[in-house]
This record gives C-alpha cells, structure tokens and sequence, in this order.
C-alpha cells in the first residue's frame, strides 16, 4: 500500500455461518488516533476484499459494563443450591420485574432467592436490558 508493505495482526476471527468476520478491540479513546484509523481502515479494505466483514469493537457503554461486571459475582454454579435454582428456572417469571420474581419462591430466604435470580441472569436462563442499570424494576424474559 502507497509502496510500503503493511503488516498488521487483527484481534479475533469469528467463523460464522454467514460469512467470516474480523474484528480488531482497541479502547475507546485510542480508536481515532491518525495511527490506528489508518490501519483499521487498511484492514477493512484487505478484510472486505475476501468477501468478510470487518468490525472495531471497543469497551461497552459504562451502564452495560457495570451490569455484566454486578452479575459476574454470581457466575460460580456450585455456590447456589440447585434445588432453589430448579424451582426458579421452571417459575413463570418472564415479564415480571425482579423485585416481583423475589416472591416466587416462599419456602427460601430472600437473599438466596435473589442470589439465585442473579445467578440465573448471568448464565442467560432470563435476561434484561443490559443498557439500563439493574434494579427492582428490571424486567426478566425468559429466552425463548
């Protein structure tokens, strides 16, 4: 390129169905700097030459980040009984807000009750909006 040779190794390749996809991760505040935009850019033209795509990710917006960084906490299965969670994990709760889906198990403390409930946002049985902070409020949906 412009009689240089370019060298430049990208962060990740996902193989998809569709079509494969590169993808470079670099912060935020560093995205625009002259140095990077022009090898993101020289790599967008290489990538999408293939017939791939080509995608610069940087970190999350904050409220999504405090809210995986919150459920993080309750990522570690053998620390939740599983019979709580069995009972949670058949419960009607999709459409309900959290503060509501506290109540579906009444023979358990709230604490492992709610312990529970975050446990099972982390590892998707229900989600919620990641871009709106976690409360009381928050509606769970159950993945279809």
């Amino acid at each position: 390129m412009s009689g240089r040779e370019r060298k430049h190794v990208p962060d990740f390749l996902l193989c998809t169905d569709a079509v494969p996809i590169v993808v470079d991760v670099k912060p935020g505040h560093r995205v625009a700097r002259p140095e990077n935009a022009f090898t993101f850019a020289w790599t967008k033209r290489v990538v999408e030459s293939k017939g791939w795509w080509y995608q610069v990710c940087s970190e999350p917006p904050r409220v999504e980040l405090e809210n995986v960084r919150f459920l993080a906490g309750y990522r570690r299965d053998w620390l939740f009984e599983t019979g709580l969670l069995g009972e949670l994990g058949v419960a009607d709760l999709d459409g309900l807000p959290l503060g509501e889906a506290l109540k579906a198990a009444p023979g358990y403390p709230r604490p492992l009750v709610r312990s529970a409930l975050l446990h099972l946002l982390w590892t998707q049985h229900f989600t919620f909006d990641l871009t709106v902070p976690l409360n009381h409020a928050t509606m769970l949906r159950r993945l279809a």
